[in-house]
């Protein structure tokens, strides 16, 4: 049986979140095809205007919104900043909401988790969505059990995904569910993309977060980076803060979310991850990143990615 899968559009929707996966299922298709076999899905975007300009400017051809009693298998909620003015559309909310109903399966990448969260669909939920509006996210969707780390979340018949480049990941994964990991594998192959990338979105996003949350303490942020190596206390850092270690506990904490040793601790699980990319041995990773023993980075790595160190260093040497 072919998969209906709609993929919504809407202007200044992000135009990777509707083209990754798209191009998944229609490689999944192609790998089908000349294999001799019918093509398993029917993969088509949707929207209310056809064409939609994306928020790259890059207009997109669009099959009208389907009536609510047309079968469906999958229906994908994209992102992008057009999802601000979305969300303010009671007609599409609405048509989400009803189209969902009919569908075996709902999901959305990235910020289009804001659409399905104002329909109600996320309440009580794990879900994930883009970790720059994870805060944002929390403070208008409260009953949404937010997880800000995975690439991706499956709870019961409903997808989310985090940023951007994850809905492909996400549709790998429905592939998989759907048709084997033989096939996904392939089609990743394809795509020249891991089928299931180790870690989660903070591993792209740690130094940033603190970064863009953390304006008054971005010059102490440099220097952290540039003295990774060394045996920094939190007294190291008030001092070069010019506050008492109370005072900037406290100020630290309010400004960016985590405490000053949880900081530090990203930026050297940061600077290590970078290191094992690089297929730096784990020993060395660990000293130039600033942590005191290998297994102190194996034990807070594992922790952090739900990878060791070691793994996560030969995806890497097997990528090249």
């Amino acid at each position: 049986m072919t998969r209906r899968i709609e993929i919504l559009a809407f202007p200044d929707v992000q135009l990777l979140d509707v083209a990754g996966p798209l191009q998944v299922f229609a490689s999944t298709n192609d790998f089908y095809l000349h294999a001799g076999k019918p093509a398993p899905y029917q993969p088509v975007a949707v929207g209310a205007d056809n064409p939609i300009v994306t928020s790259s400017a890059l207009p997109i051809g669009t099959s009208p919104l389907s009536v609510s009693d047309q079968p469906i298998d999958t229906l994908i909620v994209p992102g992008g900043w057009g999802v601000y003015r979305a969300c303010e559309d009671q007609a599409l909310i609405s048509w989400i909401a009803e189209r969902s109903k009919l569908a075996r399966r709902t999901a959305s990448v990235c910020s289009g988790a804001f659409l399905l969260a104002s329909t109600g669909l996320l309440d009580g939920r794990r879900a994930v969505t883009h970790w720059q509006r994870c805060g944002e996210f929390r403070k208008r969707f409260p009953k949404v059990r937010l997880d800000p780390d995975p690439i991706f979340i499956q709870d019961g018949s409903i997808w989310t995904s985090a940023g951007v480049t994850a809905g492909i990941d996400l549709a790998l994964a429905l592939v998989e569910n759907d048709l084997g990991r033989d096939v996904a594998l392939a089609v990743a192959r394809q795509l020249v993309v891991f089928l299931k990338r180790p870690g989660g979105q903070s591993q792209f996003s740690a130094a940033l977060t603190l970064q863009d949350e953390g304006g008054r303490f971005d010059g102490l942020h440099a220097w952290m980076m540039e003295n990774i190596t060394q045996d920094l206390s939190l007294g190291d850092l008030a001092d070069k803060a010019g506050m008492s270690l109370r005072s900037f506990s406290r100020h630290y904490r309010e400004q960016t979310g985590v405490t000053p040793v949880k900081a530090l601790e990203k930026m050297r699980l940061e600077t290590a991850r970078r290191l094992l990319e690089q297929a730096q041995p784990v020993s060395r990773a660990a000293r130039r990143a600033g942590f005191g023993s290998e297994e102190t980075l194996r034990r807070l790595f594992q922790r952090r990615f739900g990878v060791s160190p070691q793994a996560y260093r030969e995806r890497f040497m097997a990528a090249e």
